[in-house]
């Protein structure tokens, strides 16, 4: 990461001089695919200062991901890096500008010439005038425009423009650090990509919020991660299942100083209660699990002061301003511990999809339907069951996804698993396991049959087939791909009865 230079505090007002020279404002759509740096940083806060709508986009996507969402968004100006991690980004960024009319500028930040990043917004000749803060007092607009439009992961279908107002974010960002004590006096890394709601809310919004350091990796190394929280003294960190895994692997080979650390925050998976030991033990934080979507930021999270089997066991409680609601087939709430699907309403959920408000899914109380299945325990923690796409249909008996999984998660070998289905002509859906083992690990199917036995489960929600992998799909933020492992099964499944006729 290049050194942040020493005019880096004032420098979003130069920026905002080189975004208004050529006339961008208002309601333009401004696209960054920057890593996790201070011109990201610079720029986001310079587009607010014109009213200019910022559409972070990961780093890993290429011309497919790209052409749609820059089309979609109607970008008009395009921030990239000159290179990262040794792709050639500004040679994509002009190969695709023949099908990108709309798109007029384009920024390299590290480039050369004139649409560098550094000549473009950080020109000492640039000035910040009366006539520039009278531009940027009309544009800027306030807390309820829309100023963040960021794309879900696309794991199902075509990605979906999320727009997120100052006020939906915010209040997001405040009940989140009551409920885990935050404030000033943090240290806060982020490994995900600032241009995922996981990194942009919680490892940007949040420190600038709270006056906190925030501690920022443009990539994810568990070796570098655990000599930062020692060398910064870091003491909050929010990340999936596997980074954790990975921190506590790293710090047990290595022994580096985990002291500071408080608080690791997990969220997009069950966490395995032997990971939540084993960690505690190795890292002497507190691990604690959360429940939230690019719609609505964080929505539940465990209390710091919660039992360790609150964050095995359950996704939190809400956060204040936000409601749940578990309903049936018929739309009706259902009792505590019954499964059902999840809605939410409250001040963080989004303000709709671009272009697409057919798929608000938000009625007219506002409740937002998830897409996931839960269920709500009498104190009012949630556990997460599955999305509504993942259920798996075996004949008449829905099979308990997580649940399995989590009981697979116990297992020695097991370093990382996911359940989905596959076709079948009599029962119309069965259970594939597919696993990652532990390093020098083995596992077969008949050694998963008889640990699951040994677990007393039912014998219904057995997988019936296990495929061992390397690694499994996964996005920027760790969250399994589902969909690319049971689309493979469900090719595999077309092509062997295409072959039979």
């Amino acid at each position: 990461m290049p050194p942040v230079p020493p005019r880096c505090p004032s420098s979003s007002g130069c920026a905002a001089a080189g975004l208004d020279r050529p006339g961008l404002g208002k309601n333009d759509v401004l696209a960054c695919q920057l890593s996790n740096s201070w011109e990201f940083i610079v720029l986001y806060i310079a587009c607010r200062k014109l009213g200019i709508v910022f559409n972070p986009v990961m780093p890993i996507f290429r011309e497919h991901e790209l052409l749609f969402m820059l089309r979609h968004g109607e970008a008009k100006a395009f921030v990239v890096p000159k290179t990262f991690r040794h792709f050639d980004h500004e040679a994509m960024a002009e190969g695709m500008r023949p099908d990108l009319p709309g798109l007029e500028h384009l920024i390299v930040a590290g480039g050369e010439g004139a649409n560098s990043f550094e000549a473009a917004l950080l020109d000492p000749a640039l000035v910040v005038d009366d006539a520039l803060r009278a531009r940027s007092a009309a544009l800027r607009g306030d807390a309820n425009d829309v100023c963040q439009l960021i794309y879900t992961s696309g794991t199902t279908g075509e990605p979906k423009g999320v727009m997120h107002t100052a006020n939906t974010m915010y209040s997001n960002l405040v009940a989140y650090a009551a409920r885990l004590g935050l404030g000033a006096q943090d240290r806060i890394l982020m490994a995900s990509p600032m241009a995922h709601q996981t990194g942009f809310m919680y490892g940007f919004l949040a420190p600038v919020m709270l006056g906190a350091r925030m501690v920022l990796m443009d990539s994810w190394g568990k070796d570098l991660g655990a000599r930062l929280i020692a060398s910064e003294g870091v003491t909050f960190t929010m990340a999936s299942t596997p980074f954790l895994m990975d921190l506590a692997t790293a710090v047990e080979a290595g022994g580096a100083d985990m002291s500071s650390l408080r608080i690791f925050l997990c969220a997009g998976t069950a966490i395995p209660g032997p990971l939540v030991e084993r960690a505690h033990a190795i890292l002497g934080a507190k691990v604690i699990s959360a429940w939230g979507m690019t719609e609505n930021g964080a929505v539940t999270v465990v209390a710091p002061t919660d039992p360790d089997a609150r964050s095995v066991h359950t996704d939190g409680f809400v956060l204040p301003g936000m409601e749940l609601q578990i309903r049936g087939a018929d739309g009706v709430p259902v009792p505590p511990g019954h499964e059902g699907e999840l809605y939410v309403r409250g001040c963080s959920n989004f303000v709709g999809y671009l272009q697409r408000p057919q798929w608000n899914s938000t009625d007219a109380q506002g409740w937002f339907d998830t897409g996931d299945i839960a269920r709500m325990d009498a104190a009012g923690y949630i556990r997460i069951c599955g999305r509504s796409k993942d259920v798996i249909l075996r004949g008449a008996e829905n099979i308990p996804v997580v649940e399995v999984e989590a009981l697979l998660y116990k297992h020695p070998a097991v370093h990382q698993v996911a359940i989905v289905a596959y076709p079948d002509e009599r029962l119309g859906e069965r259970a594939c396991a597919f696993i990652v083992p532990k390093p020098g690990q083995n596992l077969d199917f008949a050694g998963m049959i008889a640990f699951l036995e040994g677990q007393h489960l039912a014998k219904q929600y057995f997988p019936e087939r296990l495929e061992l992998r390397e690694t499994l799909p996964a996005t920027a933020s760790g969250k399994i791909r589902k969909f690319a492992l049971r689309n493979a099964l469900k090719a595999e499944y077309e092509a062997s009865r295409a072959a039979m006729t």
